[in-house]
């Protein structure tokens, strides 16, 4: 199974503004993700405003606009997943600049027949919690999922994933899924890459 690939690239960053264009080691943090995820697959963004001319140059993908303003991810995921043509979709978040190939791989290698979703599962202070941006969905049943808890006000991406037939991955390497959001975050990043 060969999954797509939905980069999501239209948040607000209140917290770190311009935080896609930042470098994060020789590219900034948004090519760097469409670099790990994209090779031989159809990829696409969420955005909610063009993005800069410097950094589409190295984006050779096509752009959804996000039709659903304040509603977070989801309604960026189902303006993308509209447009797209595989049938399972790997979505993720733009700064997450870890996240890689073979987080895909490993997810369409634990999905079994009957599962709509297959979403990392992260511990965190004895919780767990789902990871749903980088996270591998039934393209059609995330649209059939999503757009009730759309229409009915909510953005949850959860309340989504309830309503979907889910398999839980806990494979996964914990660094693959950091994000960056501040600007602690993001000297993390950096001090992490040039120690690499």
């Amino acid at each position: 199974m060969r999954a797509g690939v939905l980069i999501l690239a239209g948040g607000d960053a209140t917290r770190l503004p311009g935080k896609l264009a930042l470098a994060a080691g020789e590219l900034p943090m948004l090519a760097r993700v469409y670099r790990n995820l994209a090779a031989g697959r159809e990829t696409w963004l969420s955005v909610k405003s063009a993005l800069s001319p410097e950094l589409d140059a190295l984006l050779p993908a096509p752009a959804a606009l996000d039709r659903w303003n304040a509603r977070g991810p989801l309604g960026g995921m189902l303006t993308t997943m509209a447009r797209m043509r595989s049938r399972w979709v790997f979505a993720a978040a733009g700064d997450a600049p870890f996240v890689d190939a073979a987080l895909v791989d490993a997810l369409c290698a634990a999905r079994q027949p009957g599962d709509e979703a297959v979403v990392p599962v992260s511990v965190e202070g004895g919780e767990a919690r789902y990871e749903p941006l980088a996270a591998l969905y039934d393209r059609l049943a995330f649209l059939r999922a999503g757009f009730p808890v759309l229409r009915s006000g909510r953005g949850a991406l959860h309340l989504v994933i309830e309503r979907l037939r889910t398999r839980t991955y806990r494979g996964h390497d914990a660094r693959t899924l950091t994000n960056v959001n501040t600007p602690d975050d993001y000297a993390a990043l950096r001090a992490l890459l040039q120690g690499a």
